[in-house]
């Protein structure tokens, strides 16, 4: 008995390898106050924002060829398994759109601080 739960978990491990080819991008060190921040500051934060933006868009381009070859590679997995495969793609790629459009929205919200404040009278 031991040994076929042994070898059952041997072949979840193999039917289900982890995504460490693709790594997580760095986000932004952060998003200056629009109150004190100068032009220079919001456009290299908007930059960086960007940056993280794209390099998102490749994250999840390559978790998404990640979990395509893993599906090619094991033809045996069954229907359950290749669910639960694509139920953990998409709550990853969903996690990093929402990453990203958090630091989206706080630089956007801070853009509008400082257009407010620098905004010709």
């Amino acid at each position: 008995m031991k040994t076929v739960f042994s070898l059952a978990l041997v072949a979840a491990f193999v039917a289900v390898p982890s995504y460490a080819a693709c790594s997580y991008p760095k986000a932004p060190d952060n998003v200056p106050d629009g109150n004190s921040a100068t032009l220079e500051q919001m456009l290299a934060s908007q930059k960086a924002v960007k940056a993280f933006d794209a390099a998102i868009t490749a994250y999840q381009g390559c978790l998404e060829t990640e979990n395509n070859e893993a599906l090619a590679a094991n033809p045996t997995l069954t229907e359950e398994q290749k669910s639960e495969r694509m139920k953990i793609l998409a709550q990853k790629q969903n996690a990093a759109v929402d990453d990203s459009q958090g630091w989206a929205d706080k630089l956007n919200a801070q853009i509008r601080v400082w257009r407010e404040k620098n905004a010709k009278k």
